[in-house]
């Protein structure tokens, strides 16, 4: 072969080489100016399902196309309503602390009755009068009956939904400071079995005691800050040797134990002390040394608190998170008065309130359905 022509050869040889090379380089190139934002739709859509609230609305911000896939997937948790319980007529209001907003209902099934305890969106109720107690589901206008039963004096809580077969209704009341009577029932029931229990310790109680059911057992308050502990399917009761909560020597003034409030978030028992003016302060029992230990944050979550029943909520909106929700609204229904956690101070400023001072049976806060649109 000449030397001209192995030198055209070589020559091609480069070329294709160096258009090889070019081709690499501008692939790479591309790839390099490729973003998380240019992710195929699915992917992102399944990143971004997995996160929590905040973490979503971080990346929300990240461009327009993230934004739009960030509030697509975004899962916002339903807030409790405030159930307002008229002094006369059937005229119901239900307050939404997200929306601002008031629905007024007609409810002529609740004549004569007075709220006991509400949970996952049905209310316990009983009519003096006559020793009716029945459970009523104000979303629903669905109607479940229960046996007569005299309620004086004592508290009363149930497990879930009467709509679920595991459901337990349960009530307790102190005949001397070391008996207590409870009496449990549930719905489909012909009556209520009642049962005395000595204590190793003093439990005093009173329709002012907070209850809750919690990893498959219902804890109590007594007057002075005992936990009484009672398990359904043992049909067992203790009073456990946890020494009360400790608070500042002016939490026990007046009403001091009409202002505390109960509830348990993620198998957590909470507690929140008040009084008059003062800022609240919140405990946890923990159930690793029996103790109750202040809390000074609650890592997101938002407490409702009320005097009958109380709940606890996840992602809510950021205004709402970190935040103690009262059962009293200002501002002609315009604001619902809360404590946040983190500022360490009451909204709207100088709205505190004695809490020992309400009507515990004017109004509870109550679970309306997921999604649920309001009244029409």
């Amino acid at each position: 072969m000449s030397g001209k022509r192995r030198r055209k050869l070589k020559s091609l040889s480069d070329t294709i080489n160096d258009n090889k090379r070019l081709q690499i380089e501008v692939k790479n190139e591309d790839l390099e100016l490729q973003t998380w934002s240019d992710l195929p739709a699915e992917l992102l859509e399944l990143i971004l399902s997995r996160l929590a609230l905040d973490d979503n609305v971080r990346a929300s911000v990240v461009c327009k196309r993230w934004h739009c896939v960030a509030i697509a997937v975004r899962v916002v948790n339903q807030s409790p309503w405030l159930m307002y319980f008229p002094k006369f007529g059937d005229l119901y209001e239900f307050y939404d602390p997200v929306q601002r907003k008031t629905y007024s209902v007609e409810l002529t099934e609740l004549t004569g009755s007075r709220v006991c305890y509400t949970k996952d969106g049905w209310l316990l109720l009983y009519r003096p009068r006559t020793h009716q107690v029945f459970f009523f589901n104000p979303f629903t206008r669905k109607v479940i009956k229960l046996p007569r039963f005299e309620m004086t004096y004592q508290i009363v809580a149930f497990s879930c939904a009467p709509t679920s077969p595991d459901c337990v209704l349960f009530t307790v009341k102190h005949v001397s400071p070391t008996i207590v009577a409870i009496s449990t029932c549930y719905p489909g029931a012909t009556e209520w079995k009642t049962v005395n229990y000595q204590n190793r310790l003093p439990f005093v109680s009173s329709m002012w005691n907070k209850l809750v059911f919690c990893n498959g057992l219902f804890y109590c308050l007594s007057l002075t800050g005992w936990l009484g502990v009672f398990d359904p399917s043992e049909r067992s009761w203790s009073v456990l040797s946890v020494p009360p909560p400790k608070c500042p020597e002016n939490f026990f003034a007046k009403n001091w134990w009409k202002g505390k409030f109960m509830t348990e978030h993620n198998g957590d028992i909470i507690v929140i002390y008040t009084c008059s003016s003062e800022n609240p302060i919140l405990f946890k029992l923990d159930q690793s040394i029996m103790e109750w230990e202040e809390m000074r944050t609650l890592d997101g979550v938002t407490l409702f608190a009320s005097f009958l029943s109380s709940h606890s909520r996840v992602d809510l909106p950021g205004m709402m998170r970190n935040s103690v929700y009262f059962s009293k609204v200002r501002f002609y229904g315009k604001r619902c008065i809360s404590f946040s956690v983190d500022d360490y101070r009451y909204y709207p400023r100088k709205q505190c309130h004695d809490w020992g001072e309400q009507d515990p049976f004017e109004n509870i806060w109550i679970e309306p359905p997921k999604d649920f649109p309001g009244f029409t």
